[in-house]
Protein backbone atom coordinates (compact mmCIF):
# COMPACT_ATOMS: atom_id res chain seq x y z
CA UNK A 1 0.00 0.00 0.00
CA UNK A 2 0.87 3.23 -0.60
CA UNK A 3 2.31 5.13 2.67
CA UNK A 4 5.47 6.83 4.13
CA UNK A 5 8.61 4.89 4.29
CA UNK A 6 9.85 7.68 7.21
CA UNK A 7 8.00 10.84 8.51
CA UNK A 8 9.93 13.85 10.27
CA UNK A 9 6.65 12.96 12.80
CA UNK A 10 4.70 10.05 13.88
CA UNK A 11 1.15 11.69 14.16
CA UNK A 12 0.62 15.03 13.10
CA UNK A 13 -2.83 17.59 13.90
CA UNK A 14 -6.08 17.16 12.25
CA UNK A 15 -5.76 20.38 10.98
CA UNK A 16 -9.01 22.34 9.86
CA UNK A 17 -10.92 20.57 7.49
CA UNK A 18 -12.43 23.48 5.48
CA UNK A 19 -13.62 23.33 2.10
CA UNK A 20 -12.50 26.85 0.88
CA UNK A 21 -9.86 27.37 -1.63
CA UNK A 22 -8.95 25.52 -5.01
CA UNK A 23 -5.24 23.70 -5.55
CA UNK A 24 -2.50 25.88 -6.36
CA UNK A 25 -0.20 23.10 -7.65
CA UNK A 26 -1.13 20.19 -9.91
CA UNK A 27 -4.28 21.80 -11.51
CA UNK A 28 -3.04 21.01 -14.80
CA UNK A 29 -2.21 17.94 -17.01
CA UNK A 30 1.46 17.78 -16.74
CA UNK A 31 2.27 13.69 -17.95
CA UNK A 32 -0.77 12.66 -19.61
CA UNK A 33 -3.36 13.22 -22.28
CA UNK A 34 -5.89 12.65 -20.26
CA UNK A 35 -6.37 13.48 -16.47
CA UNK A 36 -8.86 12.57 -13.29
CA UNK A 37 -9.74 15.73 -11.71
CA UNK A 38 -11.14 16.38 -8.22
CA UNK A 39 -14.46 18.57 -7.90
CA UNK A 40 -14.40 18.82 -4.45
CA UNK A 41 -12.24 18.83 -1.13
CA UNK A 42 -11.94 15.79 0.49
CA UNK A 43 -9.34 13.56 2.46
CA UNK A 44 -8.21 10.28 0.47
CA UNK A 45 -6.82 7.23 2.13
CA UNK A 46 -4.52 5.01 0.63
CA UNK A 47 -6.86 2.20 -0.10
CA UNK A 48 -8.98 4.80 -1.93
CA UNK A 49 -5.95 5.32 -4.16
CA UNK A 50 -4.81 1.71 -4.53
CA UNK A 51 -8.58 -0.21 -5.86
CA UNK A 52 -8.50 3.40 -8.19
CA UNK A 53 -5.21 2.87 -9.72
CA UNK A 54 -6.16 -0.90 -9.86
CA UNK A 55 -9.66 -0.22 -11.59
CA UNK A 56 -7.63 1.77 -14.26
CA UNK A 57 -4.76 -0.49 -14.58
CA UNK A 58 -7.98 -3.67 -14.92
CA UNK A 59 -9.66 -1.96 -17.91
CA UNK A 60 -6.48 -0.50 -20.14
CA UNK A 61 -5.48 -3.68 -19.79
CA UNK A 62 -2.30 -2.74 -18.32
CA UNK A 63 -1.65 -0.64 -21.76
CA UNK A 64 -0.36 3.21 -21.66
CA UNK A 65 1.32 4.98 -18.90
CA UNK A 66 -0.64 6.13 -15.45
CA UNK A 67 0.65 8.71 -13.27
CA UNK A 68 -0.39 9.01 -9.66
CA UNK A 69 -0.15 12.80 -8.95
CA UNK A 70 -0.97 11.92 -4.73
CA UNK A 71 0.64 10.54 -2.53
CA UNK A 72 -1.25 9.93 1.33
CA UNK A 73 1.76 11.12 3.75
CA UNK A 74 -0.95 12.27 6.90
CA UNK A 75 -1.01 9.85 9.58
CA UNK A 76 -4.93 9.42 11.11
CA UNK A 77 -5.00 7.97 14.51
CA UNK A 78 -7.55 5.59 15.82
CA UNK A 79 -7.97 4.03 19.72
CA UNK A 80 -8.31 1.12 20.51
CA UNK A 81 -11.93 -0.12 20.89
CA UNK A 82 -13.75 0.13 24.86
CA UNK A 83 -10.70 2.83 25.90
CA UNK A 84 -11.78 4.74 28.13
CA UNK A 85 -11.72 8.83 27.70
CA UNK A 86 -8.30 10.68 27.47
CA UNK A 87 -4.49 9.25 27.34
CA UNK A 88 -4.23 11.24 24.60
CA UNK A 89 -4.01 10.08 20.60
CA UNK A 90 -4.23 6.65 19.81
CA UNK A 91 -2.19 4.72 17.50
CA UNK A 92 -1.18 5.18 13.78
CA UNK A 93 -4.28 3.34 11.82
CA UNK A 94 -3.95 4.61 8.24
CA UNK A 95 -2.49 7.35 5.93
CA UNK A 96 -4.54 9.89 3.92
CA UNK A 97 -3.88 12.21 1.23
CA UNK A 98 -6.16 15.79 1.81
CA UNK A 99 -6.55 17.33 -1.63
CA UNK A 100 -8.54 20.20 -2.66
CA UNK A 101 -10.46 20.97 -5.23
CA UNK A 102 -9.21 21.21 -8.70
CA UNK A 103 -6.29 18.66 -8.45
CA UNK A 104 -5.36 16.68 -10.72
CA UNK A 105 -4.82 12.81 -9.15
CA UNK A 106 -4.62 10.83 -12.16
CA UNK A 107 -3.12 11.12 -15.42
CA UNK A 108 -3.13 8.37 -18.09
CA UNK A 109 -1.24 8.45 -21.69
CA UNK A 110 -0.58 5.91 -24.44
CA UNK A 111 -4.30 4.35 -24.96
CA UNK A 112 -6.97 5.34 -27.21
CA UNK A 113 -9.55 8.45 -25.30
CA UNK A 114 -12.65 5.78 -25.11
CA UNK A 115 -10.70 3.56 -23.03
CA UNK A 116 -8.91 5.92 -21.63
CA UNK A 117 -12.43 7.63 -20.56
CA UNK A 118 -14.20 4.83 -19.80
CA UNK A 119 -10.76 3.90 -17.40
CA UNK A 120 -10.59 7.20 -15.24
CA UNK A 121 -14.53 6.80 -14.97
CA UNK A 122 -14.18 3.26 -13.63
CA UNK A 123 -11.78 4.61 -11.05
CA UNK A 124 -13.63 7.74 -9.80
CA UNK A 125 -16.51 5.31 -8.97
CA UNK A 126 -13.90 3.53 -6.11
CA UNK A 127 -13.26 7.29 -4.95
CA UNK A 128 -15.48 9.12 -1.86
CA UNK A 129 -15.41 12.53 -4.09
CA UNK A 130 -16.93 14.45 -7.37
CA UNK A 131 -14.48 14.01 -10.14
CA UNK A 132 -14.69 14.95 -13.87
CA UNK A 133 -12.61 13.35 -16.51
CA UNK A 134 -10.27 16.19 -18.51
CA UNK A 135 -8.65 15.75 -21.85
CA UNK A 136 -5.41 17.82 -22.90
CA UNK A 137 -6.25 20.21 -25.64
CA UNK A 138 -3.19 19.62 -27.25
Amino acid sequence: MLQPKKTKHRKYPKGRRCNKGVSARGNELAFGSFGLKIVETKWITQQQIESARKAIVHHTKRGGKLWIRIFPDKPITRKGAETPMGGGNGAVDHFVAPVKKGRIIFELEGVTPEIAKLALTRAAAKLPVKTKVIESTL
